[in-house]
């Protein structure tokens, strides 16, 4: 009912728009729009949106028309290039070490502004999970907790990528026996909360939101996941450059809602990984995404990623 109401009331035509019911093949109700999220945000009903799991472009840079034509074509930019390594050809990935000043100012400014735009429309108790770097980690933290969200931990996704560890550019010979940074082998991901009215109980009952769902009685949600990177059929389906798992977002969006009712909001969706988690989980979505050639693969990938059966079983606190 709500995700209907935010249509409605939101004046915009949604480009893709699925009311199916929660029985449909498993699938949530989703909505999809092809538009910048800042613009969306300003114009959504307050008190809309039970929750937020989004992996942010760290905006500004990684995802201009000039530097996703440099990672296309091999020439690197923010983007590495990475050489293949035991015959495994590496993706490539933004390297937040080439950042200048001004680029962390214009980063701290662009989740300053994130979080004030969702404030007003998440209801109170409502949590965010946004994914982060360790390096520009504080730089999203830092905004949100001077926004007025609560900070509530992070959630540690063991991810063994093949992402650092190098040996110094152009002197890996000379100095075989040094790494310039350390192999990165976790991705955190921020846990903020917009305060409850008055108590967590209280809250629970007027909102349905303030807490987190546990994976059962006896066991709660806990903030390690060890998830593998989005590989095989999922990347055939979804070929974006920061894809993530249906394993570990599925795990991250039933965690949202406590009662498995409200909206997720991802507004920055990509090719829409987390509308489709919440779409196997049969939770209402909305996606956001101003990337028109991101937009339509979302269109197609969506429905195929939410009926994927992931090889990979739950992760959350230890290997399974």
């Amino acid at each position: 009912m709500r995700l209907a109401q935010h249509i409605a009331r939101s004046g915009r035509r949604p480009q893709i728009c699925s009311l199916l019911p929660k029985n449909s093949f498993g699938l949530g109700t989703r909505c999809i729009y092809c538009v910048d999220a800042f613009e969306w945000l300003a114009e959504a009903q307050p008190c809309s949106i039970s929750a937020v799991v989004t992996d942010p472009p760290y905006g500004l840079v990684e995802y201009t028309p000039r530097e996703l034509d440099k990672m296309k074509n091999g020439h690197g930019g923010v983007w590495r290039i990475p050489p293949a390594f035991d015959g495994c050809k590496r993706k490539p990935l933004p390297r937040f070490t080439v950042l200048t000043d001004q680029n962390r100012e214009d980063l701290r400014r662009f989740f300053q502004r994130l979080a004030e735009a969702l404030m007003p429309v998440l209801v109170p108790g409502a949590h965010v999970f946004i994914a982060t770097n360790p390096l520009v980690s504080y730089l999203v933290y830092e905004p949100f907790i001077a926004a007025g969200f609560e900070k509530r931990g992070e959630i540690i996704r063991i991810v063994h990528t093949l992402r650092g560890g190098d040996r110094p550019k152009n002197a890996h010979e000379e100095f075989p026996d040094v790494s310039v940074m350390p192999k990165s082998c976790w991705e955190p991901w921020g846990l903020f909360r917009k305060p409850c009215e008055g108590r967590v109980q209280d809250n629970l009952r007027k909102w349905r939101t303030g807490g987190l769902r546990r994976i059962s009685a006896e066991e709660p949600f806990k903030d390690l996941i060890y998830s593998s990177p989005a590989r095989g059929e999922e990347r055939l389906i979804a070929p974006h450059p920061s894809l993530k798992p249906q394993a570990f977002l599925r795990q991250i969006v039933r965690a949202a809602l406590p009662f498995g009712e409200g909206v997720i909001l991802d507004p920055f969706m990509g090719s829409g990984s987390t509308v489709a988690a919440a779409s196997a989980m049969g939770l209402a979505s909305i996606g956001l995404e101003r990337n028109e050639e991101y937009f339509r693969m979302a269109g197609k990938a969506i429905p195929a990623l939410a009926q994927l059966t992931p090889k990979e079983s739950n992760g959350n606190g230890s290997k399974r």
